[in-house]
């Protein structure tokens, strides 16, 4: 497992799927498309659409493109 970056605050949250561990599959809340208090992501930083992300779960490491303003 890869280490946390040291700029991942819990304080900066995104709410994405992990491609890494997919913890999402059997939970209610993240199905349902709702924010969950246990799977989220740091959000490292963001440029445009694109946002740099780390699971708080597996610690992977990721750019998700999120299409906005696109």
């Amino acid at each position: 497992m890869l280490p946390l970056d040291p700029t991942a605050d819990a304080g900066r949250r995104a709410w994405v799927r992990c491609p890494g561990c997919a913890d999402h599959r059997d939970c209610a809340v993240c199905l349902a498309g709702r924010s969950c208090s246990t799977h989220w992501r740091y959000l490292l930083s963001s440029r445009g659409s694109t946002l740099q992300l780390q699971c708080s779960n597996c610690a992977h490491l990721w750019a998700h493109e999120t299409g906005f303003g696109a």
